[in-house]
């Protein structure tokens, strides 16, 4: 199975010059949790909500005073529509993620590959590509936790209050 038979095409998207209000309010209006950063046309990262969230939540700036070049992650993993779904969930596994923008030869987003997609559309007809124990196996994966290396707050102070 392609990518291309399973992924969202319709992608909202943003730029690097986009401030964080803006970008929330098309993850709100389009019910989505990612948007693929694009520059020059081409993909240049990807802002997630919890990268907005965590970004308002450790600095003292309004979200339209933070713009997404700030905060994003450039270094994204990322599939062609005619990739393998295979090797695209190899690849959610390995960078532990539930999402990965679709982009062409060129770096031009085609769609995104999520999850979801690919959980909606495992079924009995297509046991021989996609079976319901790899896309378990793919979500656990990803799942799991990471270590988080940062110290931990002073004992009754919050994050914030702890680094100030």
């Amino acid at each position: 199975m392609k990518v291309k038979e399973v992924m969202t095409e319709r992608v909202q998207c943003c730029t690097p010059e986009t401030n964080l209000a803006v970008a929330a309010e098309l993850m709100w209006n389009n019910d989505c949790g990612i948007l693929p950063v694009v520059d020059g046309g081409r993909l240049a990262g990807v802002i997630t909500d919890r990268d907005i969230c965590m970004a308002l939540g450790t600095r003292n700036y309004p979200a339209r005073d933070v713009v997404v070049r700030d905060v994003q992650t450039a270094n994204v993993e990322s599939c062609q529509p005619e990739s393998d779904l295979q090797k695209a969930m190899e690849a959610m596994r390995r960078a532990k993620v539930r999402r990965l923008p679709v982009i062409n030869e060129s770096g031009v987003i085609q769609g995104i590959l999520t999850l979801n997609d690919i959980e909606l559309r495992v079924d009995r007809a297509h046991a021989a590509d996609l079976s319901y124990e790899q896309v378990i196996n793919t979500i656990k994966a990803i799942d799991e936790h990471r270590q988080h290396t940062g110290a931990a707050p002073a004992e009754g102070k919050s994050a914030l209050a702890a680094a100030s």
